[in-house]
C-alpha cells in the first residue's frame, strides 16, 4: 500500500473510532449522563460492553446488531454514523492530505476548538465531570510541556512543537490524566514501531501529533481495560 494509500486507510479507521464517541454523545448527553463514565453498556440490560464486541462498525455486523447478553436489537443508527465520519475523514484526507505528516503543523482552531469542546461537553457531568476534564486537560498540556522543555535543555533544539502541547491538553479533555498518560506512551511506542525502521532508510522528522490522535483514539475505545489490566500487573505478589 503507498504511503497516500495508508493515510487515508488511517483517516477511516480513526473516523469510525471518533463516530463511535459521537454515539455514545447522541444517546448519553440528551439524558444528562456522563459521556466518559461508565464505559460502553447495552441500552436495554445495561451490561458492560467487551472490548471485542465494541469494534467500530465489525462489531455490529458480526452480532447482526444484537446484544450479546440479551440479545435485544442495537439501532443501525450506530454504525450509520461511524462509517458516515470514516467516509467523511478518508475523503478529507484523501482530498487535503494529513496536516501533521505533510506540514508538522497541527492548527489551533483543530487544538483549542477541541478543548473548548471537550470541556463543554464535560459540563453535562455536573462539577465532578468538568474537574476531571480540566486535570486531564492540564496534565496532558504540563506533562508534554515539560518533555519539550526538558528536550530543549538536553538537544540544545526544539524537541517537540507547541501544536504537540495543545493537542494534548484536548485529549486530556475528552480522556481524564490516566488516558492522557497512556495515550503519550501509546504514541511513543506508535511512532518508534514506524520510524525506527523507516530512519535507517530515509532519516526524517517524526510528526508526532500523528502518532498521538492514534493512541488517543484507542485510548479512547479501550483505555479502561487497558488501564485495568496494567493496575492488576501492578499489584504486588500474594504472600
Amino acid at each position: 500500500m503507498s504511503e497516500g494509500g495508508f493515510a487515508v486507510a488511517a483517516a477511516a479507521v480513526l473516523g469510525a473510532i471518533l463516530g463511535s464517541f459521537l454515539n455514545v454523545c447522541i444517546v448519553r448527553l440528551p439524558v444528562d449522563e456522563s459521556i466518559v463514565y461508565p464505559a460502553s453498556r447495552c441500552p436495554k440490560c445495561r451490561e458492560s460492553i467487551a472490548w471485542y464486541d465494541n469494534v467500530p462498525v465489525l462489531s455490529w455486523l458480526v452480532l447482526r446488531g444484537r446484544c450479546r447478553h440479551c440479545g435485544d436489537g442495537i439501532s443501525a443508527l450506530y454504525p450509520i454514523v461511524e462509517t458516515l465520519v470514516a467516509l467523511l475523514w478518508a475523503a478529507s484526507v484523501w482530498r487535503f492530505g494529513v496536516t501533521d505528516a505533510r506540514t508538522y503543523l497541527i492548527p489551533d482552531e483543530y487544538t483549542l476548538g477541541g478543548l473548548v469542546l471537550g470541556l463543554g461537553l464535560a459540563l453535562r457531568g455536573g462539577v465532578d465531570g468538568l474537574l476531571a476534564a480540566a486535570i486531564g486537560a492540564a496534565v496532558g498540556f504540563g506533562v508534554l510541556y515539560a518533555v519539550a522543555w526538558i528536550g530543549e535543555l538536553v538537544f540544545k533544539k526544539e524537541a517537540m512543537g507547541g501544536g504537540d502541547i495543545k493537542m494534548m491538553a484536548m485529549v486530556g479533555a475528552f480522556v481524564g490524566w490516566r488516558g492522557v498518560l497512556m495515550t503519550i506512551f501509546g504514541g511513543a511506542a506508535l511512532g518508534a514501531l514506524v520510524f525506527v525502521p523507516l530512519h535507517f532508510v530515509r532519516p526524517r522528522l517524526v510528526p508526532f501529533g500523528v502518532f498521538l490522535a492514534a493512541a488517543a483514539a484507542l485510548v479512547y475505545l479501550w483505555g479502561d481495560l487497558a488501564w485495568a489490566w496494567y493496575m492488576r500487573l501492578a499489584q504486588p505478589p500474594p504472600i
